[in-house]
């Protein structure tokens, strides 16, 4: 365990499932994601089974098992987003972007992710490029913004 693992598991009272979540998110902030043995010693501090933490680190989009690639995007596939054509433009992300949803490139500049939704159904298609918004995306929109990272890139 890093020192940066203990100072975080030490905001937390041990044997208390309250800190669960607040945990699990501070780590996912702070290293991108979680590993089972991450998850094993938040077991330990919270004397929780791992299959529970497990369960609940699985259930929200917001956790992740593996790391994601420098330009990590998430694309709406609820109701809105999928009739405004979200489905085309995952198929166009994978096709450019030479990843596939849920997993990352093999250089690690791109991930992709199908996320249930993106809380912007007024504003659909919606994707979250990073920690950026784009709303009511075109194909004209999905190049630029691909291009533009792939420029960052090289």
């Amino acid at each position: 365990m890093d020192q940066q693992f203990i100072n975080i598991l030490s905001e937390y009272p041990a044997g208390k499932k309250e800190g669960l979540l607040p945990i699990l998110q501070e780590i996912q902030k702070e290293r991108g994601f979680l590993t089972e043995d991450v998850l094993a010693d938040v077991s330990l501090h919270l004397n929780l089974p791992i299959n529970k933490i497990y369960g609940v680190a699985a259930f929200y989009d917001q956790f992740h098992f593996h790391p994601h690639g420098r330009n990590h995007f998430r694309i709406c596939n609820g109701t809105a987003c999928y009739l405004f054509g979200s489905s085309t433009f995952l198929k166009e992300l994978e096709k450019q972007l030479k990843v596939k949803a849920g997993s990352t490139s093999r250089d690690g500049k791109f991930s992709l992710e199908i996320v249930t939704c993106l809380g912007s159904c007024d504003q659909a298609p919606v994707i979250l490029v990073n920690e950026t918004y784009y709303t009511r995306v075109t194909p004209g929109d999905l190049n630029k913004i691909i291009h533009s990272l792939k420029d960052k890139e090289e």
